[in-house]
């Protein structure tokens, strides 16, 4: 008899456990190909549910399935007044998702892998889905979970467009900056005029500390692009790197290459606004 009570007891604490709020700590990035809720605003009564997956072309994706109610401890699937396809890109600001466990999918009466879904599996074997795969990867702030599929693809072709660059970029999103400089200085004997690898070898030289040669891998990379932006935020960073080390000289000679190119209205003048006043 007290075993049965002890049995009972546990079950109605597994009950009871199903019955918690939708607990919101999965990076979205970490969600692909699951069924997912967004955390509902203050003046709202639902969460949002879809699925989040991964288009090559488009990047990571949030196909809008339902809006849910919790009630009395259970996820309700709330009527749609319309049947056409909600999609939204999600970025590095995307909030943390709730991931829906399988007794919950089959609560809420959803297709584990929905056939939709197939058309962005169907070319998964090809390189050119892989890379676009991992190059949304890098983009939305998962360069962990990139390098390894393009580290794989350079074995396959070294040369395939714009992969030399992805993998660079992923040393240095993921803090390798050893290997993004041997990395990138291969890339650049290969491809000498693509300022993208100047771009992140000075990146990764500066937080080396050997700023002498992140300015020249900077100004390589300045010369050899006509988009503005870009070279106003290669100045940013050596123009941030000397008012740390309080060198005024170098601070202001980058400086002005910012105001150079930098729209008035960007970030960037925003960082220089701040380097000025916090000047000690």
């Amino acid at each position: 008899m007290i075993r049965i009570c002890v049995v009972l007891l546990a079950m109605l604490q597994l009950g009871f456990s199903q019955t918690t709020k939708p607990v919101f700590e999965t990076k979205f990035y970490e969600a692909r190909d699951r069924w997912v809720l967004f955390d509902k605003k203050e003046d709202q009564e639902s969460y949002s549910l879809g699925m989040i997956y991964i288009d090559p072309n488009q990047g990571y994706m949030f196909q809008y399935e339902a809006a849910v109610e919790l009630r009395g401890g259970k996820l309700i699937k709330l009527p749609r007044l319309d049947s056409s396809s909600i999609k939204m890109r999600l970025d590095r600001n995307t909030l943390d998702v709730a991931l829906l466990s399988e007794p919950d999918i089959v609560a809420l009466d959803l297709e584990p892998k929905p056939e939709w879904l197939r058309q962005y599996r169907k070319n998964q074997d090809f390189i050119t889905h892989r890379i676009g795969v991992a190059s949304a990867m890098n983009g939305a702030g998962a360069s962990h979970l990139a390098l390894p599929i393009l580290l794989n693809a350079y074995q396959e072709d070294p040369n395939y467009p714009g992969l030399r660059y992805e993998i660079g970029y992923g040393y240095n999103a993921t803090g390798s900056f050893y290997k993004a400089v041997m990395f990138l200085n291969q890339a650049i004997e290969q491809e000498p005029q693509n300022f993208w690898y100047y771009r992140e070898l000075g990146f990764a030289l500066k937080h080396l500390n050997n700023l002498s040669e992140a300015e020249k891998a900077y100004k390589k990379g300045i010369a050899l692009t006509s988009d503005g932006f870009q070279k106003a935020e290669m100045a940013i960073n050596m123009t941030q790197s000397y008012f740390h080390i309080k060198d005024r000289e170098k601070f202001n000679e980058w400086k002005k290459i910012v105001l150079d190119h930098a729209d008035e209205e960007s970030v960037f003048m925003g960082y220089i606004q701040y380097f000025e006043e916090n000047w000690f």
